[in-house]
């Protein structure tokens, strides 16, 4: 306690020291001072209580994704929240009518609903339609008879093939897809899967028979998967992110590489340039687009682009967590004036002369040189510099290829489909099941991002596969979703 003598207690002192916790003593020889003195200790104690309540609690990451704070640690928003929906004098819409109708029924009434007088009927009625699942859903059983020919030729007995199903199995390949689609696009669990059938379609189904036959349709999915890795690789821009992976209760690693057109998944073992050198069998001719994990740096590409928001993210974690001091606010504020400036000037290629467009962009790189040639002595702008001299020119790539972004939002948007099938699932009780969901995942998220409906499409392709021995290409992307 800070006191300027024995009889007179200095009051702004100590508050400072003492903060918000006042002894009993302490209080009553404020309270001796006067009134003056008890109204500054209470504003003062008031002030400090609202900004410990208004501050973000100790061990918010300022770079997490909103949805992980609290909702009471979030501030309050300013002003009135705007209006959500179609701006004005946008066109509404709404669902299709359907374009069939199944049934018709008449509605009248025989007393008033409000009164329950009796009523007359009276001219004009209206039309409502409803559409709903029937209440009593019941399983379709099929006896197909198969006849038996004989072929001279081959001197063997020969069978039509039935379509329906995988060969030996009494299930349908309309409720193994749909369950695998559910499994490993959506991320339900199994018993979920089985309490759906069991219960609300009457279909009888167990775990094992399940997880039996998505094995099997793997098998015949896996010509899909090959050609869907082929295609990444042929892609004139990739993304690729990575994320931690269950097997067996093992630490694995689920790796997403994405373009505009597919999604290839692959789980493996390791996070580092081996994992990276199994997909990657040759040097890639597109544009990478990644962020800075330092296993990429091993794979070979014409070019690459670093997603600039983890380096901003980079630089608010450490301003948050570190607090450095000398140099480091004026290095921190030259690199983020200099990717902000980076990004405004790619929104207007369009409208800037091509003359015009190039010089600014020469200039960009001028100043990043010029940013990595001061000698900065605070130890995180060297961490940063360090890295950012590895990755000089692949920082600036999307300005010189305009389907080229400067984030990797395409990559984490892909791969967040299996983060949340993993906190469902719990991820892979073995590599044959990780194997399962990789080729499974790739497959059906494809063709979902193509346009196709990925049930009646795997549905389809199994059907020809079962009549002809070999499974039709993959469909190409329907037109507007090129």
């Amino acid at each position: 306690m800070a006191t300027t003598s024995s009889d007179t207690l200095d009051v702004p002192s100590l508050l400072t020291v003492l903060g918000p916790q006042l002894t009993p003593e302490q209080a009553t020889r404020i309270f001796q001072q006067g009134q003056e003195a008890v109204v500054f200790a209470l504003l003062n104690l008031a002030k400090q209580l609202a900004e410990k309540k208004a501050g973000v609690p100790t061990g918010t990451d300022p770079s997490a994704p909103s949805g992980q704070t609290p909702p009471y640690a979030k501030p309050t928003a300013k002003g009135r929240a705007k209006a959500k929906g179609a701006k004005a004098g946008h066109p509404g819409r709404r669902r299709p009518a359907p374009t069939r109708i199944d049934r018709h029924e008449e509605h009248s009434l025989s007393a008033c609903p409000e009164c329950h007088g009796p009523v007359r009927p009276c001219r004009g009625s209206r039309t409502r339609l409803i559409e709903d699942i029937p209440a009593d859903i019941t399983p379709v059983v099929t006896q197909h008879t198969i006849h038996r020919s004989w072929c001279p030729h081959c001197r063997a007995t020969v069978e039509p093939t039935v379509p329906d199903a995988l060969p030996g199995s009494t299930i349908g390949l309309r409720v193994v897809v749909l369950s695998a689609w559910l499994h490993y696009l959506l991320g339900t669990t199994l018993a979920q899967i089985i309490d759906v059938f069991n219960f609300h379609l009457q279909f009888k189904l167990s775990s094992g028979g399940l997880i039996q036959m998505w094995r099997r349709l793997r098998e015949i999915l896996l010509a899909w998967d090959l050609e869907i890795q082929a295609q990444a690789l042929d892609s004139a821009v990739l993304h690729a992110d990575e994320t931690g992976w269950r097997v067996n209760g093992t630490t694995y690693w689920l790796w997403c590489f994405a373009s505009k057109d597919v999604t290839y998944y692959m789980i493996d073992r390791r996070r580092g340039s081996p994992a990276l050198k199994r997909f990657f069998k040759k040097e890639f001719a597109g544009v990478l687009v990644t962020d800075f994990w330092g296993a990429y740096n091993a794979v070979v590409c014409t070019q690459k682009q670093k997603c600039l928001p983890h380096l901003l993210r980079d630089l608010k974690r450490t301003q948050h967590y570190h607090k450095p001091g000398d140099d480091w606010p004026a290095f921190s504020k030259q690199l983020k004036r200099l990717i902000r400036d980076s990004i405004r000037l790619s929104k207007r290629r369009k409208e800037l002369p091509a003359k015009s467009f190039a010089s600014r962009r020469q200039r960009l790189d001028v100043r990043l040189r010029e940013l990595l040639a001061q000698p900065w002595e605070q130890r995180h702008a060297r961490r940063l510099v360090k890295r950012l001299r590895r990755h000089a020119s692949e920082l600036f790539t999307f300005l010189d290829h305009a389907e080229v972004p400067f984030d990797n939002n395409h990559g984490e948007r892909q791969i967040r489909p299996a983060v949340i099938a993993r906190k469902n699932s719990y991820a892979n009780g073995s590599e044959d099941g990780a194997e399962t969901q990789a080729i499974l995942m790739s497959v059906f998220r494809t063709l979902k991002q193509r346009g196709h409906n990925p049930v009646s499409a795997v549905t389809e392709a199994i059907r020809a596969y079962l009549r002809t021995g070999q499974l039709p290409a993959l469909p190409d992307p329907i037109a507007e979703f090129r």
